[in-house]
C-alpha cells in the first residue's frame, strides 16, 4: 500500500526520474507525466482513505467518527480525477482548456480537504470551533492575498488579472491558512492533526500551481514566455506535492481516534485560542495600505475587493469573539454569584492565605461564626488567631502543604471575637496555582459541639460501669504518657488479682459477686495515693498506676494485699479472699503493653508461690520470671497427648538389703522425653499435670508399666516386688481402687509384690484417704508413705494410717551442715516405733556410706540411693539384678 513509509519513498523517486525525463521533452510531455504519477497516487491513497473511513464506521456504527476521513479521500479522489482531466485537456486542445479544468478541480477539492479535516476527531469538537476555524482562515488568508497584491506589480499582477486566477488563487490562500489554524489549534492528536494538515496544504498548493502553470501554457502572450524552464520545474514541484500531501493525510488519519479526553474550556470550544491569530496578518495588511498610499500607488478592483473581504472577515471574527467574551462573562458572573452564594450561607469560614500564611480574605461567615470582623483578622499571620500550644503544629501543617501535600487537616482551638477559644477543625488545600485564587486556602469549622461530645463519650467509654474506675483503655493510655514522661527512678505498674473470685458467684450467686468487686474497687481506691491511677481490667483483676519508685510500689502492693486479705462483709453473707499482685518498673518496658505484661507475669509467679498459703503474695518482675513462665506454658501446651505420643517412659531403682547388699525390690520412677524440651523432670511436669487433670492418666500409664515389668521379672525367677508413686489426686479418686486391681490381673502379679508409695507432705489427712489405703491393704497391695520426715505427718499418726512401708527421707538421718550432733537419736525413734507397729522401713536417698552406717545402726535394714544404684532403664537394672541375686528379706 502506497501509505507506508518504504513504498511512498518508491514511489516518489520513481515518480521524480519519470518527472525529470519528460521535463527535457518539453512542458506538454511533462505535465503529461506528472498528470498521470499524480493521478495514480491521489487514487490509491483516496481508497486508503475511503477504507479507513468504512472500517471506522463499521466498528463504531456511527457516521460521526469516520466522516473526517472520508471527506479527505473525497479531496484526495477529486484531485487525482481532476489532474487526470486536466491532463488530457492538456494534451486534446481542442476538448478543454486545461487551465479552467485545473481551476474548477482547485476550487471543488480544496473546500472537500478542509471538510474533511474539520470534521477529523480531536481538531474542532463543535459547529462553532469549525466556524471559528473558518473565519480565522479567512482571514489571514484574504489579508495575506490583500498585502500580495497591493505590493506586486507588473508580471505578477497581469498573469493573476483574470477573475479565474485570481480566485483561484485567495481560495488557496484561505483554504491553506485554514489547514494551518486547524492542524495547530487541534484540541486532541494535535500531531495527527498537523500531519493531516500539513497533507491537505500541500494538495491544495500543488493544485493551485498547477492551475496558475496551465495558464501559462496556453497564454502565447504570457510575459514569461510558455517555454521557460520555470514551468518545467514548476509541474515538477507541483507533482511532488501533490504526491506527497495525500500520503501525509493517510498518516496522519490512521493516527487520529475518537478517544474522549478532558481539554480545556476555551480550546474544546475554541473561543480564546484562535483570535490572536488575526493580529499579525491586519498589522501586515495596515503596513502595506499605508505603505502604498505613500509611494503613490492606487487601489484597483481587485485589491479592493480583497480588502473588504478581509475586513468582512476580521469584523465577523471580532463579532463572535466580542460575543465569545460576552457568554464567558456571564459564565464567570453566573459561577462568582453561586460561589458566593454558597460561601454567605456555609457555616464554614473560608480564608485564603497568601504565602508568608497572612490572612488575605476571609468569607463573611466569620462575623457570623466567630465574631470576627475584617479589621481584626486580614493582615495578621493566622497562627495569630491560634493558640499558644496549637500554634507550632498548626504552622508545620501549614509548611507541609506549601512544600507539596495536596490536602492537611488542622486542629487548633481559635480565638473569637470574644476573647474565648473555640475548638476548630480546619483543611488546608494550596490553591496558588489557580490565578482566581492565588494563595492557600483554608475551611475553618467550628467543633465545639462535637469535641465536648466526644469528651463526653471518651469519659464514658475510659470508666468501669460496674466499679467507676479507669477501665483498661484509659489505663493503658494513662501508661502510655507516663512512659514517655517518666524520670529514671519513678513510675511503676501494679497488677492485682483476686483468687478465687470465681467461686463466689458460684456459691453466693452474681448479686454478691457484684458486692464484692465495688467493695474491692473503694479497697483499691482508698489504698492508692492521691495521683495514682487505679483501673479494673477484667473480672476479678485490677492495676494501679504510680509514679513511685519500685520499692515504694512494693510496699504499696503489700498494703493492698493486705487490705484484700481482710474478709468482705456484707449483707447476710461474709467473704474470704486473697490477692496475688505483681510489680513491674515503667522504665523496664518498652511501651504500655509491656509494662503490664511484666506486672502480670509478676502477678502469676506470685500466684504459682502462694498455692497453699492462706495470705496472698507480692513478687516484682524479674526476666527469669518470663523464662520460667515460658518454660511452664510449653509444658502445659505439650503434656496433653503424652500417653499416646509415647513420650513416657520409666526408670527404676533397687531396693537393696543393706547387710548382704542384695536387691529385694525396686521403684518405678515417671520420666518425659520431649523430642524439643528434652528430658523433664518430674518435679517439673507432675505439678503442671495435676493442674490440667492429667494425673490419674499418667499415674496409670506407670502403674501398668511397671506391673509389666514387673511380671517379666518375676517370670525371669527374680523374686522382687515393685513400688510405683501415686498422687493425692489419684488416691482420691473413686476408682483407683478398681484401677490398681485391673493391673493386677491383666499383668497377672501377686497383690503383695505391688507395693504403692504416697508422699507424706501430699497424703490427706482424712477418713477418705484412710478408706483408700485400707481399700488397697484389702486387694492385697501394700501401700508406703514417701519421703517421711519432710511433711506434718506425726509420729502418733502412723497408728491409724493403714501402712506397710515407711520411706524415710534423707533428712531424717544426714547430719546437718556444720553441726556435729549424730542424727542416730531422731533414726532410732522412727525405726523402733515402726517395727513396733509392724511397718518395714526403708531408708531412701543413701548416698555415703556413712549414711549407711547411720541406719544400720538405728536397725534400718532395707536402704534405697544413688549410693547403691542409680535410677535407670530396665535392661541396666537386669544386669544390676544378676550381679546381685536378690532374696526376700
Amino acid at each position: 500500500m502506497v501509505s507506508n513509509p518504504r513504498m511512498f519513498w518508491l514511489v516518489l523517486v520513481t515518480a521524480m526520474a519519470a518527472f525529470s525525463a519528460a521535463a527535457s521533452a518539453g512542458p506538454e510531455l511533462s505535465f503529461g507525466a506528472v498528470a498521470a504519477g499524480v493521478t495514480a497516487g491521489s487514487l490509491v491513497h483516496a481508497g486508503s482513505l475511503i477504507r479507513l473511513a468504512l472500517r471506522i464506521h463499521h466498528g463504531r456504527r456511527s457516521f460521526g467518527p469516520c466522516r473526517g476521513a472520508g471527506f479527505l479521500g473525497m479531496g484526495a479522489l477529486f484531485t487525482g480525477l481532476g489532474v487526470a482531466a486536466t491532463g488530457v485537456a492538456a494534451l486534446t486542445p481542442s476538448i478543454a482548456a486545461p487551465g479552467l479544468v485545473a481551476a474548477v478541480t482547485t476550487l471543488v477539492a480544496a473546500p472537500t480537504f478542509l471538510l474533511g479535516l474539520l470534521l477529523l476527531p480531536g481538531t474542532a469538537p463543535t459547529v462553532s470551533a469549525r466556524l471559528r476555524r473558518l473565519l480565522d482562515g479567512a482571514g489571514i488568508g484574504v489579508t495575506l492575498c490583500y498585502s500580495v497584491w497591493v505590493l506586486a506589480s507588473g508580471p505578477a499582477a497581469s498573469a493573476l488579472a483574470g477573475p479565474l486566477p485570481l480566485t483561484v488563487a485567495v481560495t488557496c490562500c484561505v483554504a491553506v491558512s485554514v489547514a494551518v489554524v486547524t492542524g495547530l489549534r487541534a484540541v486532541r492528536h494535535r500531531p495527527a492533526a498537523i500531519a493531516c494538515a500539513g497533507g491537505a496544504a500541500l494538495s491544495i498548493v500543488g493544485l493551485g500551481v498547477f492551475t496558475v502553470l496551465l495558464s501559462a501554457l496556453r497564454s502565447p502572450d504570457h510575459p514569461f514566455g510558455p517555454t521557460a524552464d520555470w514551468v518545467a520545474a514548476g509541474l515538477v514541484a507541483a507533482g511532488l506535492a501533490l504526491i506527497a500531501g495525500p500520503f501525509l493525510i493517510v498518516t496522519g488519519a490512521r493516527r487520529a481516534d475518537d478517544v474522549p479526553t478532558s481539554p480545556h474550556a476555551a480550546d474544546s470550544s475554541g473561543t480564546l485560542a484562535g483570535y490572536p491569530l488575526l493580529v499579525g496578518p491586519a498589522l501586515l495588511a495596515i503596513a502595506v495600505s499605508v505603505l502604498h498610499l505613500l509611494t503613490g500607488g492606487r487601489f484597483d478592483r481587485a485589491a479592493l475587493g480583497l480588502g473588504f473581504a478581509a475586513v468582512v472577515a476580521v469584523a465577523l471574527r471580532e463579532a463572535l469573539a466580542a460575543r465569545d467574551i460576552r457568554s464567558y462573562a456571564r459564565v464567570l458572573a453566573t459561577r462568582e454569584a453561586h460561589f458566593k452564594t454558597l460561601v454567605a450561607g456555609s457555616t464554614d469560614v473560608t480564608v485564603v492565605l497568601d504565602a508568608d500564611l497572612v490572612v488575605r480574605w476571609q468569607s463573611p461567615a466569620a462575623a457570623r461564626q466567630f465574631s470576627l470582623s475584617d479589621q481584626d483578622v486580614l493582615g495578621r499571620p493566622l497562627t495569630d488567631l491560634l493558640h499558644p500550644a496549637d500554634a507550632a503544629p498548626a504552622t508545620e501543617a501549614l509548611h507541609a502543604v506549601l512544600a507539596g501535600r495536596q490536602h492537611v487537616l488542622v486542629q487548633a482551638r481559635l480565638r473569637d471575637g470574644f476573647g474565648r477559644w473555640r475548638d476548630t477543625e480546619s483543611t488546608v488545600s494550596d490553591q496558588r496555582a489557580a490565578p482566581e485564587v492565588a494563595g492557600v486556602v483554608v475551611h475553618v469549622r467550628d467543633v465545639g459541639d462535637r469535641a465536648q461530645l466526644q469528651r463526653s463519650l471518651d469519659e464514658a467509654t475510659w470508666t468501669d460501669d460496674q466499679t467507676g474506675l479507669a477501665n483498661r483503655r484509659k489505663f493503658l493510655a494513662s501508661v502510655t504518657e507516663a512512659h514517655r514522661t517518666a524520670t529514671a527512678d519513678a513510675g511503676s505498674v501494679l497488677v492485682v488479682e483476686l483468687d478465687r473470685f470465681e467461686s463466689v458467684a458460684d456459691l453466693h450467686g452474681p448479686t454478691v459477686a457484684n458486692a464484692v468487686l465495688v467493695e474491692a474497687a473503694r479497697r483499691l481506691r482508698t489504698g492508692v495515693g492521691r495521683d495514682d491511677l487505679p483501673a479494673r481490667l477484667a473480672s476479678a483483676g485490677f492495676a494501679v498506676l504510680t509514679d513511685a519508685p519500685l520499692v515504694h510500689a512494693f510496699a504499696l502492693a503489700t498494703r493492698l494485699a493486705t487490705a484484700f486479705a481482710e474478709p468482705f462483709h456484707l449483707p447476710g453473707h461474709t467473704v474470704h479472699l486473697t490477692a496475688d499482685v505483681g510489680v513491674a518498673d515503667l522504665l523496664g518496658a518498652t511501651d504500655a503493653e509491656d509494662a503490664l505484661r511484666h506486672a502480670d507475669i509478676a502477678r502469676r509467679r506470685a500466684r504459682q508461690l502462694s498455692r497453699g498459703r492462706d495470705g496472698g503474695r507480692v513478687e516484682c518482675y524479674d526476666k527469669s520470671f518470663e523464662a520460667a513462665l515460658v518454660r511452664r506454658t510449653d509444658l502445659e501446651q505439650q503434656l496433653p497427648g503424652v500417653v499416646g505420643r509415647g513420650e513416657l517412659d520409666l526408670v527404676y531403682q533397687p531396693v537393696v538389703d543393706l547387710v548382704t547388699r542384695r536387691p529385694v525390690g525396686a521403684e518405678a520412677l515417671l520420666r518425659w522425653r520431649h523430642p524439643r524440651l528434652g528430658a523433664v523432670p518430674p518435679q517439673e511436669f507432675l505439678p503442671v499435670a495435676e493442674e490440667l487433670g492429667l494425673a490419674e492418666e499418667l499415674g496409670e500409664w506407670a502403674l501398668h508399666q511397671a506391673c509389666r515389668q514387673l511380671s517379666r521379672w518375676r517370670g525371669d525367677g527374680r523374686d522382687l516386688w515393685m513400688s510405683v508413686n501415686a498422687s493425692a489426686r489419684q488416691l482420691a479418686a473413686p476408682g483407683w481402687l478398681a484401677t490398681v486391681a485391673t493391673a493386677i490381673d491383666t499383668h497377672c502379679v501377686p497383690a503383695e509384690s505391688l507395693i504403692v508409695e504416697v508422699a507424706e507432705a501430699a497424703l490427706p489427712d482424712d477418713a477418705g484417704a484412710i478408706e483408700q489405703l485400707a481399700g488397697l491393704r484389702a486387694l492385697g497391695v501394700r501401700t508406703a508413705i514417701d519421703h517421711f520426715g519432710t511433711g506434718p505427718t506425726a509420729l502418733a499418726h502412723l497408728r491409724r494410717l493403714p501402712v506397710d512401708v515407711l520411706k524415710i527421707d534423707q533428712v531424717l538421718f544426714s547430719e546437718p551442715a556444720g553441726q556435729r550432733a549424730p542424727a542416730t537419736p531422731i533414726v532410732d525413734v522412727v525405726v523402733g516405733l515402726a517395727r513396733r507397729l509392724g511397718i518395714d522401713v526403708v531408708a531412701c536417698g543413701l548416698e555415703t556410706e556413712s549414711h549407711v552406717d547411720v541406719v544400720r545402726a538405728a536397725g534400718c535394714q532395707l536402704g534405697q540411693g544413688f549410693l547403691l544404684s542409680r535410677p535407670d532403664h530396665a535392661e541396666h537394672v537386669e544386669a544390676f539384678l544378676e550381679r546381685h541375686r536378690a532374696r526376700l528379706f
